[in-house]
């Protein structure tokens, strides 16, 4: 069955694309759905613990946003450059995105933040990405990083970020992400406290999300959208507890597409979990066979994205579709910043 990009097209007014993160974070509001008969309910995030049961897993996303954001100065032109880290290599070579690219040739070098940190273009990557190598005379680049670099925000937010820690979750600890699994920054603290009084396990994976989930998919055709890679890992101890909930009946519930995705891959054929790392390709659309996850908390995705394609193959095209309408209706707030889904 052929699936077009076109029909995961819904219009979105501009206006209802959410700027600036809500306060308190829980405070966002939840649009509750049921994936067999698409009906809806109208709540907030604090309600979220009120739809869970003891013996439940939730599943975080524990990855911490890089300030990847980088505005240097070529060293010999003093010519304003601006890098994206996007993978770590090994040792302090990076994979980036530079722009203007064409004074980004390898060979020329680069100095950030008065020369805290200095960069050299080792290569141009196929797609036209940079390697990088950096270098710096005292600390470790991630402290330096911190102190030169800015939240990569996604390209729809216009407004500048007050506080970077708003565009991190509470949890976050494990540094790699060019963009924040965004789901998780409706929970406080408080609120995850609530959840484990419940009876609810919390399991802890990392996916580091890649910039390639901002990508529009261009191809007609969906099948012929290639997707990115992205690194995650799962411990020993986290795939026990997934695994735990599942044999004893319960329900695993993903927080974000990227902790759907990360338990979807390293799932063998029964749907169990083991301790694991790798690079994900993993592409989820309508028709795709859910091994571990029962149900999603997600924000609102993009129009005709792989994300909205992922959650059509949870809860179908046409309830997901209807949804998204009535959330335009009822004026919610869409992306990063916005409200959220529970999709159970």
């Amino acid at each position: 069955m052929e699936m077009k990009t076109s029909d995961f097209y819904y219009d979105l007014p501009q206006e209802l694309i959410a700027q600036t993160p809500i306060e308190p974070r829980d405070t966002s509001r939840l649009l509750v759905m049921n994936r067999k008969t698409g009906d809806l309910s109208h709540r907030h995030f604090y309600e979220i613990a009120d739809f869970l049961e003891p013996g439940d897993c939730l599943v975080l996303n524990d990855s911490r946003v890089l300030p990847a954001r980088l505005f240097g100065v070529k060293e010999d032109t003093g010519a304003h450059v601006e890098f994206l880290l996007l993978t770590h290599r090994e040792g302090d070579d990076w994979e980036a995105l530079a722009g203007p690219g064409r004074r980004a040739k390898p060979g020329s070098r680069f100095v950030f933040g008065d020369g805290l940190l200095r960069a050299e273009v080792l290569d141009v990557l196929e797609g036209g990405n940079r390697l990088l190598r950096f270098s710096y005379d005292e600390g470790s680049f991630y402290e330096l990083l911190d102190r030169v670099g800015t939240m990569p925000l996604p390209p729809y937010i216009k407004e500048e970020l007050q506080d970077q820690e708003r565009y991190q979750n509470v949890y976050s600890r494990e540094r790699g992400s060019a963009a924040a699994p965004t789901a998780g920054l409706h929970f406080t603290p408080e609120l995850l406290d609530r959840i484990r009084a419940k009876g609810v396990r919390i399991a802890f994976v990392t996916l580091h999300v890649g910039l390639g989930t901002f990508r529009p998919v261009k191809a007609d055709d969906i099948l012929d959208h290639h997707m990115h890679s992205e690194f995650y890992r799962i411990e020993a101890s986290e795939a026990e507890k997934i695994n735990r909930a599942k044999e004893s009946g319960h329900r695993v519930i993903c927080v974000g597409t990227t902790s759907c995705r990360t338990v979807e891959s390293a799932a063998d054929e029964n749907g169990k979990l083991k301790e694991c790392s790798g690079w994900t390709e993993i592409f989820i659309y309508p028709g795709y066979k859910f091994k571990v996850l029962d149900c999603l908390i997600t924000n609102f995705h993009l129009p005709e994205s792989t994300l909205i394609m992922l959650v059509s193959a949870l809860a179908g095209r046409e309830h997901v579709l209807a949804a998204y309408e009535e959330a335009v209706k009822e004026r919610y707030r869409f992306f990063s910043f916005g409200d959220a889904m529970f999709i159970e």
